[in-house]
């Protein structure tokens, strides 16, 4: 992990070290659904210019969002099932482009095929991330910066809602 990574994870975060690099089938599968990002990290990708290459999803109970890499297919837009099987947008030949690399969401680097029943803690603690009022001001601001309130607004409804 470089230094500048490492100075901006805060204390919480390295609960969820990164794992060694892997290509196994398992590791692969895990790469075929987008890790999620800490807040600041989403921040940082964005201003290092991926915010083009992220999706909205939100929670099952729709109560927040997140920002995630895209499924091939929903860059710029909301995660929507039908294109779940096309994979991350980051993945190609079977690499991830963000590995090793500064933007590469900590979900990614902490999964691994050697730590099993562990993914679902670190996924846990980044939905508290995304709940906090810094985490839903990002993905408003997302979202507004790319219209998409704007794109689903059902034309009967006045402006401004």
């Amino acid at each position: 992990m470089s230094h500048h990574r490492q100075r901006h994870l805060s204390k919480n975060w390295n609960e969820f070290p990164p794992s060694e690099p892997c290509s196994c089938e398992v590791c692969l599968a895990y790469c075929s659904r987008p890790g999620w990002w800490t807040v600041a990290e989403a921040t940082r990708a964005m201003q290092g210019g991926y915010a083009e290459r992220m999706m909205l999803e939100f929670s099952p109970e729709r109560t927040f969002g997140v920002l995630s890499p895209a499924f091939k297919g929903c860059e710029g837009f909301f995660a929507l099932n039908e294109f779940s099987q096309n994979g991350c947008t980051f993945l190609e030949h079977a690499r991830c482009q963000l590995h090793g690399t500064d933007f590469q969401p900590l979900e990614c680097r902490f999964c691994h095929h050697d730590r099993p029943g562990q993914g679902p803690l670190c996924h846990a603690a980044l939905e508290k991330d995304w709940r906090k009022p810094a985490g839903q001001a990002l993905v408003e601001n997302w979202a507004r910066e790319r219209g998409l309130w704007k794109r689903v607004q059902p034309k009967h409804y006045p402006s401004g809602y």
